[in-house]
């Protein structure tokens, strides 16, 4: 398994730097922090900060991803998900969370709010034409290859 370096930089005292929870863990989880719990509204978005900057090498971006836990058991997950982080992004980590259940959820500080995943980026070179290769399926949108 290729390794990359990850330089992060601490900017609270209650941070926590991201961590593989286990030997083959894709992604690292990200804690919330934070000084005092934050009630999350059902329906609600927030903020919630990290605490940490990072330097990602060039080439690279961090994919902000739910947990899966949080997502299946109270409907707290990341409504821009995943949210990118670039290569030249130099401030702090914010997770945005919303509650997509009924009940109000309570974030309690340096809970595991969400996972990061760092990813290669692939760049296009951007070729604009007056015609497309045709293909069966061809302009089918939304369920046309089926259920």
């Amino acid at each position: 398994m290729q390794q990359i370096p990850l330089r992060i930089k601490r900017l609270s005292p209650h941070a926590i730097v991201p961590q593989y929870q286990s030997e083959h863990a894709a992604g690292m989880d990200l804690h919330a922090a934070i000084e005092d719990a934050i009630t999350l509204e059902p329906g609600e978005i927030s903020p919630v900060p990290c605490g940490f900057a990072m330097e990602l090498p060039v080439g690279y971006e961090a994919q902000i991803r739910p947990r899966s836990g949080l997502a299946c058991k109270y409907g707290i997950t990341v409504p821009n998900a995943p949210g990118t982080i670039d290569a030249d992004y130099r401030g702090q980590v914010i997770v945005a969370l919303i509650n997509l259940s009924k009940e109000s959820f309570v974030i309690e500080p340096k809970m595991r709010i969400a996972q990061m995943v760092v990813s290669q980026v692939t760049k296009c070179e951007i070729q604009e034409v007056d015609t497309l290769e045709e293909t069966v399926r061809g302009a089918g949108g939304f369920g046309s290859t089926g259920q």
